[in-house]
């Protein structure tokens, strides 16, 4: 490669670097970084791993390299994984996320020897190791797919203090005639370096990550049968939608990841304003389980859940507020839809929200407006203190049926047109026994 090359391509590596700095959301970051790693080296694919607690607690994992028995209780999961040939021969909208896929962090697979070690590991073909390796390749994922792996570079993301939170793999380096080639040993270092950098801006990630799981466990204590992963998949749905949106309204990519990042982690706090609500009324169980008093309470988790917002340092923070005050509101301006127009800082908790002065259409915020459709279907397709779950297909109709009344059809376009994606969430979260 030439000096020239080098030059442009290591300023594009740090502009990159810096960009995703500014991320916060943990999930969004991953993906990212992923994404941008297979560009600096022109490869066809990839999969982005993070250790996990074998026991999950909720909060990112991390391990030292080499440390005795330091993963005995702990995995690999891939968190997700592109792949460039299957989508174009697949569907052109095809997204591999939310694959449940664990490893064992050993010496005998290639993404455990990197974590274990924190060796970066080059492999011109992946079906001609030397036999000599304690790692083999595990080519189950190319029979099931019909994939043909042969480069791979296998990267650890270990942070300047020693810390591993996980590996980054990228596949089938390309030429400039698109024929697979190995990783040269200039991509090697670009891509050491690119996830030398961004390590640290996922440790970063992990501490706000980190802190939305305290506030969400706080809801989750008062309501542990319905909060617990809900909002963890209204978040993932919430996503999917907002991506497909954006793309049909040809929104630009930097505008699109800057806000699907504040997206991920205000759609996760929609609820927390479930705290201010007295358990009496909170596990009610049975349908028409309120009374008109005490539905006007439960209203006020709006109310709750903004003020603890009330002076936003970030977008992020404002984000969250509107998402909390505004994702009950309906689009036709229904008095069904709450809180609407109302001083939610002067609110009283444990008091009836008052009489509703609806809002409607765009006067909604967007992300109001998408999290309302992730958090319906969520609530009719999983069961709840007061009622059965729907089957995916009843949730999916009803959401259709809502379209333009509670809905922004839209976004309700957008929704469907992601129909497999959000299944494949919901699958993914049914395999890891979370319901």
């Amino acid at each position: 490669m030439s000096l020239e090359l080098n030059a442009e391509k290591l300023k594009k590596v740090f502009e990159t670097e810096k960009l995703l700095n500014e991320i916060r959301d943990t999930d969004v970051l991953l993906e990212r970084i992923l994404t941008e790693a297979r560009a600096i080296a022109n490869a066809d694919a990839g999969s982005i791993y993070v250790i996990e607690d074998k026991q999950p607690s909720g909060v990112p994992a991390t391990s030292y390299a080499d440390e005795e028995n330091a993963f005995k209780d702990k995995l690999l999961r891939i968190k997700y994984s592109q792949t460039d040939t299957l989508q174009k021969t697949e569907h052109a909208k095809a997204k591999y996320p939310y694959v449940y896929f664990t490893v064992p962090i050993t010496k005998t697979s290639i993404s455990g020897y990197c974590a274990c070690t924190g060796t970066t590991l080059n492999i011109p073909d992946a079906y001609n190791i030397d036999k000599n390796t304690p790692y083999k390749f595990n080519s189950a994922p190319d029979i099931s797919t019909g994939y043909k792996t042969v480069s791979m570079l296998t990267v650890p993301l270990i942070t300047s203090s020693g810390h591993t939170l996980g590996v980054l793999q990228i596949i089938n380096a390309k030429d400039e005639n698109e024929k697979v080639v190995p990783f040269s040993e200039e991509s090697v270092e670009f891509i050491k370096q690119f996830a030398s950098s961004v390590t640290q801006a996922l440790e970063h990630t992990y501490l706000t990550s980190n802190m939305i799981k305290r506030m969400q466990r706080m809801a989750e204590f008062r309501d542990p049968k319905e909060t617990g992963t809900h909002v963890e998949r209204v978040s993932d749905f919430s996503l999917e939608i907002y991506d497909q949106w954006a793309v049909n309204h040809n929104v630009p990519k930097e505008e699109r990841m800057k806000y699907r990042d504040a997206l991920k982690i205000a759609a996760k706090c929609h609820d927390l304003g479930k705290v201010g609500i007295s358990d009496v009324i909170l596990k009610k169980p049975g349908p028409g389980r309120f009374t008109p008093e005490e539905r006007s309470i439960m209203m006020g988790h709006t109310c709750v859940g903004a003020q603890l917002f009330t002076e936003p340092e970030s977008e992020i923070d404002e984000m969250s507020r509107d998402v909390a005050l505004h994702h009950h509101e309906w689009w036709d301006g229904s008095e069904k839809g709450y809180p609407g127009k109302i001083d939610y800082i002067s609110y009283e908790i444990g008091k009836p929200i008052g009489e509703i002065t609806p809002i409607k259409g765009e006067e909604i915020p967007l992300s109001a407006r998408i999290v309302a459709i992730a958090d319906v279907f969520d609530a009719l397709s999983h069961a709840r203190v007061y009622k059965e779950a729907w089957s995916i297909d009843d949730a999916f109709i009803e959401i259709q049926n809502l379209s333009g009344k509670q809905f922004d059809p839209s976004l309700v376009l957008a929704f469907l047109e992601v129909k497999d994606r959000i299944i494949s969430i919901n699958a993914a979260y049914e395999r890891m026994g979370k319901k």
